[in-house]
């Protein structure tokens, strides 16, 4: 092949390391899996009937690119219920990952720069590459907090905009009203675009959930169904923001993803009246037992919300951490994926109580046996 052919972007945007897990996890017999990011939990009967009576009747073709307007309009209803802002449009998108791509791409111009915090999640950068902009890491260790006088002194005059995610992937790290409302006013201030990422709102374990859009109308929302509602594969997203960035958005979707699939967002009309206390009191549970297990021998920023752990590795960097687990059929992600530091592993405790209890018990053993020669 020649090397021509693929286009310069291509060189600033990497192979997930959460990918190359999955492909190991795959080759390994009987895996005790704490990598994967995704819910166990199986989607609902009536969303699962909902998706399917839509295909059976024959809502198999192309919806609005903005979303059918049933689904929109119950999005719409609550955004308003909960900010009352006059000029705030709600986009059906494909997926949380196909709004951050949307959002991006219509707002980032070449060499534009991007304040995102470290760790972050492995698409971030990603994507701002695809955008043309160029990231700016905030160093967030060792509690994972935003600090605003970090933020501040962050910004340039190319700054266009600040992405955050909370709760966070993956720290499991909730910001704090006040954090949000000083990085929301903060982006008023400097005219700054803040895009905030809530796809795990639904997973906040020690108190209320804080959207920055509370404090700042100009806020982009990006949300999504995968992981409240179990539905990963069903690529069901949206956001919310001003009118004006919302219609470029989707201008943008309407030459790309063209709609998010119509049977699914059927599937997401129904999803939207189920009651999630039960998963988010099953996931408080399994935080408790991870936080427990891992005590006095692990550093860890105890996780207030999503289903992710970020504790330091006790030996060794976070890969070579990551690697011992792996020899005893463990399977994490070295820290060093989500960041520029290596001192640090994430666990997913969205697993069985079997598979985590198995898990814990081989992270604590892997500890207390510390570095082989």
């Amino acid at each position: 092949m020649n090397d021509g052919w693929i286009a310069d972007r291509m060189r600033r945007i990497e192979a997930s390391g959460i990918r190359k897990a999955f492909e190991m996890a795959k080759a390994m017999k009987d895996p005790i899996n704490l990598s994967i990011g995704l819910p166990d939990f199986d989607v609902a009967e009536p969303v699962k009937d909902a998706a399917c009576d839509a295909i059976r009747q024959g809502f198999n073709a192309y919806t609005l690119t903005q979303g059918m307007p049933e689904l929109r309009s119950k999005l719409q209803t609550a955004v308003d219920a909960e900010y009352g802002h006059s000029d705030r449009q709600v986009v059906v998108t494909s997926g949380t990952s196909g709004g951050l791509l949307l959002a991006l791409c219509s707002v980032v111009n070449p060499g534009d720069e991007v304040i995102i915090f470290d760790p972050y999640f492995v698409m971030y950068g990603n994507l701002v590459a695809l955008a043309g902009g160029t990231q700016v890491l905030v160093d967030t260790y060792p509690d994972f907090r935003i600090d605003i006088d970090k933020v501040r002194a962050a910004i340039t005059g190319r700054t266009k905009c600040i992405l955050v995610n909370s709760p966070a992937n993956p720290t499991g790290i909730v910001e704090t009203a006040e954090e949000m409302q000083g990085l929301a006013k903060l982006c008023k201030e400097r005219g700054i675009l803040l895009i905030s990422d809530e796809v795990y709102r639904s997973f906040c374990y020690d108190g209320p959930f804080a959207s920055p859009a509370s404090w700042n109308e100009d806020v982009l929302v990006v949300d999504g169904f995968s992981k409240a509602y179990g539905m990963t594969g069903w690529r069901l997203g949206f956001a919310h923001g001003p009118s004006r960035l919302m219609q470029e958005m989707a201008k943008l979707q309407q030459f790309s993803f063209v709609c998010a699939p119509s049977m699914v967002q059927k599937a997401g009309v129904a999803a939207l009246d189920l009651d999630l206390s039960a998963q988010t009191d099953t996931y408080r549970r399994k935080r408790d037992k991870v936080v427990n297990a891992l005590s006095g021998l692990f550093d860890l920023a105890t996780p207030q919300g999503a289903f992710y752990a970020f504790p330091k590795a006790p030996w060794g960097t976070g890969t070579e951490f990551v690697a011992a687990g792996i020899a005893k059929n463990l399977m994490t992600i070295p820290g060093n994926v989500f960041s520029k530091q290596d001192t640090h592993f994430r666990i997913s405790y969205a697993a069985s109580d079997a598979t985590l209890d198995r898990g814990l018990a081989v992270l604590r053993e892997v500890a207390q046996a510390g570095p082989t020669a």
